[in-house]
């Protein structure tokens, strides 16, 4: 039982980690706020507790659903399987025709005070439509598929989004050169892609 707990976190830290790695308005927000060392603490608080909040929804909300209906597991495997595989296509896509200035950069704009730096994050979060597929949608129909185990993944997944971030924001110093280089996040756009296609068609194939 404890292997089995184990594997399902680690597959929730994985995929939690290449849907959360993708090239985004947040992403660049938290590694602006971390190179000039403001309120990096707030941003990475606000973006780690809200996607544990979402997954947290997702798991019981999709776990319980399918629970009750447990056709609905088919129904889901689906969607989500075919999802996974276009999401890995995308991504694959990208990397063999990069998009121009893709790359994260930390130059330009101004030092905003940390009531504008808090309320500039929470709007990239919680409105934007891209988290609740992901996180209520997506990661709450691969813990579905894990039975009792979806917890378990669902903590992965969320330790995954609070070790990104606080690696982007604590870490900009060292990583702003790094990811400000197309060719870096081509070769992370290469590992989300092999990882969601490999999901995506495990979910399928169990469907």
């Amino acid at each position: 039982m404890t292997h089995g707990i184990i594997t399902a976190a680690l597959a929730g830290f994985g995929t939690g980690l290449s849907l959360i790695v993708a090239i985004g308005a947040q992403n660049a927000f938290v590694l602006r706020q971390g190179a000039r060392r403001h309120a990096v603490l707030a941003v990475v608080a606000i973006c780690a507790v809200s996607d544990a909040a979402l997954i947290a929804l997702g798991v019981a909300g999709v776990g319980a659903f399918v629970t009750t209906w447990p056709a609905a597991l088919t129904a889901v495997g689906i969607a989500g399987g075919g999802f996974l595989i276009c999401y890995g296509i995308l991504a694959a896509r990208r990397v063999l025709r990069p998009v121009p200035g893709a790359a994260l950069t930390t130059e330009g704009g101004t030092r905003t005070g940390r009531r504008a730096a808090v309320l500039t994050c929470l709007a990239m979060t919680w409105l934007n439509p891209h988290v609740y597929l992901d996180t209520v949608l997506l990661l709450g129909s691969l813990a579905a598929d894990r039975g009792d185990l979806r917890w378990a993944f669902g903590i992965g997944a969320g330790l995954a989004s609070l070790t990104w971030f606080s690696t982007l924001g604590y870490g900009a110093r060292l990583l702003s050169g790094l990811l400000s280089r197309p060719s870096a996040w081509r070769v992370l756009d290469g590992l989300v892609a092999a990882t969601m296609v490999t999901m995506g068609g495990l979910l399928l194939a169990r469907a």
